[in-house]
């Protein structure tokens, strides 16, 4: 770009001569269309005297960085009439590696390809007088190096990209030569039809673009696309031109221009002075840079035929690039029509005296045999041309969903931190406190962010439940309130939570309840005083202030409970005296001889997360999962209204198991016989029923081996066992079936489902009989179904 800059340096004066060529034709469509004068005061705008285009200052685009004006002694440069923007910059002081960015998301629906341009002019600002050097990138993607000769010196960047978001972001990196800066910043849409070279994995990185023979710098409205087209004239040069309109020729399929050149650039052109001599433009100068040392170079030339050549005369000439090397025949052009020619591979960069393009005669001696030319041979001529190097836009950045979630919580918390540009790429760029899944040909995922002493304050932002691919979240010492964010529960890959030191408060949601109870889940939540795992614990301790009232209150408790633990040790023995008293009911006789823990309903909807998950049905009514406050596992089984098993069988299985306990039995935690609500809680059985582990509509852990199938049915048998020899008096379950033995989390077998159980009637009974038949078709025994007998 330094050839180009300094071509265009010497121009200036014969610019401001005539001025920017504009035509009194009607302004184009600006719809899109982004220009930022960086440093410009906030809220500030203005209209730009040459293309008439307004120019907003950067406030509303980027939150970082710092406003300076130029030194005075560079304020009446000549061509800072030309491109005022260039008076003032913003710039981005820090350490190497930090990112300044920029975000553009003005964006034209159906459009995906955009020329950007970014300017620097240095004018010493900082009083260093050291012009700096550092990287820009277009995304995630490197664009070029920016490297300043000089202070007065104007350096443009411009890049031809495909861009498929609805925003794109520019950034300047510190590369520790200093602190990188802008002048202004623009933004063009194109159509998608122009540049075909440019695709979702290539952009172009202008070298130069140039009017041959043209006498003003043309650029919109003239260019619709704003494009900047720089005088080219030479002594040695001699000027062809026309007022004449010359035409753009279209593509075939869908009639649009895929090099769309104004005809004011192609109305001028050059040829040699000296017929006899080549026409030879001076080398065009890729800049190599630490990405691209050797960089490709894609020229695009355009030739319009601007004399009517007659009969005697032809027009036939070489293209090379390179020393000695020919790329091609050109000639017999039609008058007034573009044409266009262009390379679909670059040519290699070798060195900038070697790399230039030359145009050369062709022998019409040699040529006539093979041409027809009758005549003489005009010299070779130019109107135009545009010089790219290829760069890569491979690279993708992350997933849309996860930048848009951490950059609402860097909001949120109004962050300092250098958390700017893309949050994992380039990798060497990564945000501090996170880290990065890098799949191949797909978007980057954000797998931890350690904000620890981060200083956050207030609650949980709900956007980390948007980070789905996050597993490792560090939120510990810090300032936060409030509850648990139940979304926190639906990452499926989240496996480990600090939330140590903070003053959170409220219940721990029930989900991570459950994924820390299946192993799935580490949550650390220590230091949180107010936070707990269950309503019974979630009312905090209120600090009496006066601390020897609550000794007092404390010792008239104490003293309360062992008056109350006298009296009924003294009622027991009076009825020990009377002897045994008969229950007035069922229901007294159960609450008198349990041993378990009896529940409100009000108890069961807290435990159950108001019966949130369903573990499975049966006759009874559904089974949900649950904690107790303690954060124990289990299993409350809940009577439905249109069950088939009413109190009867309630009463039964409660009263039965209150003092039955075997390793394979199903344990009994406590009921509920509240009003019209009843229900029983049992041990969390984590691996489910036999009967789903044989169909395979288990948790994934396989098949059975035999192993563990014999070891299944000897501990189902042995908790059988004790049922019939052990208990006093012995019972029968009388609905034993797959469905009804349960698994742990280590596969052992425990036989569950006792409201059919019926005790022996007398302890020399050797069967038991009923009235009807009970159990499940296909698990009854035959001589049970026909007898109404079990034999034992």
């Amino acid at each position: 770009m330094g050839r180009t800059m300094s071509a265009l340096l010497w121009l200036f004066p014969l610019c401001f001569a005539g001025g920017v060529l504009v035509h009194g034709q009607g302004t184009p469509d600006t719809t899109g269309f982004i220009s930022i004068d960086c440093g410009l005061s906030e809220q500030r705008s203005y209209v730009d005297g040459t293309s008439k285009l307004p120019y907003s200052s950067d406030d509303g685009f980027i939150d970082d960085g710092s406003n300076y004006n130029v030194s005075a002694e560079y304020t009446d440069l000549a061509y800072s009439r030309l491109y005022p923007q260039v008076l003032n910059l913003r710039s981005f002081p820090g350490p190497p590696g930090r990112r300044g960015c920029y975000t553009l998301s003005s964006f034209v629906a159906g459009t995906s390809k955009y020329l950007i341009r970014a300017t620097f002019m240095y004018g010493n600002y900082d009083g260093l007088n050291k012009p700096p050097v550092f990287d820009l990138y277009l995304g995630v993607n490197f664009w070029k190096t920016v490297n300043i000769s000089k202070p007065d010196v104007m350096d443009v960047g411009e890049v031809i990209a495909y861009i498929p978001a609805d925003s794109v972001q520019v950034c300047l990196v510190n590369t520790g030569s200093g602190t990188p800066f802008i002048s202004s910043l623009e933004l063009r849409p194109l159509e998608d039809a122009l540049y075909p070279l440019t695709n979702s994995t290539q952009g172009l990185s202008l070298i130069g673009r140039y009017n041959f023979g043209g006498d003003y710098l043309i650029r919109y409205p003239n260019d619709t696309y704003d494009r900047v087209w720089v005088p080219q004239t030479n002594q040695e040069w001699f000027t062809i031109s026309t007022r004449l309109t010359v035409a753009m020729p279209v593509d075939d399929d869908d009639r649009k221009p895929n090099y769309d050149v104004p005809s004011i650039v192609m109305q001028t052109a050059v040829t040699p002075v000296n017929t006899t001599k080549n026409l030879i433009w001076f080398p065009w100068e890729a800049q190599p840079n630490h990405i691209y040392p050797l960089p490709g170079l894609l020229p695009v030339l355009y030739f319009a035929e601007l004399e009517l050549v007659d009969s005697e005369h032809e027009r036939m000439f070489f293209i090379s690039v390179e020393r000695n090397s020919t790329w091609m025949l050109l000639g017999r052009l039609d008058y007034l029509d573009t044409f266009v020619e262009y390379r679909d591979a670059p040519f290699p960069f070798i060195n900038p005296e070697d790399n230039y393009i030359l145009l050369r005669a062709a022998n019409a001696t040699r040529l006539r045999p093979v041409l027809d030319i009758n005549g003489t041979v005009l010299p070779p001529f130019i109107n135009a041309a545009e010089l790219f190097s290829p760069i890569s836009t491979a690279d993708v950045g992350t997933e849309a969903q996860d930048v848009s979630a951490i950059t609402a919580i860097k909001t949120k918390y109004q962050l300092k931190k250098n958390w700017v540009g893309d949050p994992c790429a380039p990798k060497a760029l990564v945000w501090d406190g996170l880290n990065c899944s890098y799949p191949i040909s797909r978007p980057q995922r954000i797998t931890s962010v350690n904000m620890s002493f981060g200083g956050l304050s207030g609650d949980i932002s709900s956007y980390f439940a948007n980070l789905k691919a996050i597993q490792y979240l560090d939120l510990s010492y810090n300032k936060l309130t409030g509850p648990i964010p139940e979304g926190l529960s639906q990452l499926p890959s989240l496996v480990l939570l600090d939330l140590t030191g903070n003053d959170l408060n409220g219940m721990i949601p029930f989900g991570l309840l459950i994924r820390i109870q299946d192993g799935n889940l580490t949550l650390r939540y220590d230091h949180n005083p107010n936070l707990c795992s269950n309503s019974s614990s979630c009312q905090p301790m209120k600090k009496n202030q006066n601390s020897k009232n609550s000794t007092y209150i404390y010792l008239l408790i104490a003293a309360a409970f062992m008056v109350g633990g006298l009296v009924v040790l003294l009622v027991l023995v009076m009825r020990g005296k009377q002897g045994p008293t008969k229950p007035q009911n069922e229901e007294s006789d159960l609450q008198t001889r349990s041993r378990n823990r009896q529940f409100t309903y009000t108890e069961l909807k807290v435990i159950t997360s108001n019966f949130q998950r369903v573990l499975g049905e049966g006759g009874f009514g559904l089974v949900f999962d649950g904690f107790l406050e303690e954060g124990t596992r289990v299993a409350v089984k809940l009577r439905s209204q249109s069950s088939n098993q009413g109190v009867r069988e309630f009463l039964t299985e409660a009263q039965n198991l209150t003092g039955i306990h075997h390793r394979n039995l199903v344990n009994l935690i406590g009921y509920c016989n509240d009003g019209e609500y009843m229900a029983l809680v049992y041990e969390h059985m984590s691996k489910g029923d036999l009967q789903d582990k044989l169909k395979g509509r288990d948790d994934g852990d396989g098949c059975l081996t035999w192993k563990q199938r014999l070891r299944i049915v000897l501990e189902s048998a042995q908790g059988l066992e004790y049922l019939h020899k052990a208990c006093s008096p012995p019972f029968i379950h009388r609905d034993v079936k797959t469905s009804n033995i349960l698994l742990d989390e280590n596969l052992k077998a425990k036989v569950a489902d006792f409201g059919l159980m019926r005790a022996f009637n007398h302890d020399g009974d050797t069967h038991v009989s009923t009235v009807r038949v009970v159990g499940t078709p296909g698990y009854l025994a035959p001589e049970y179904v026909s007898l109404l007998r079990l034999r034992i």
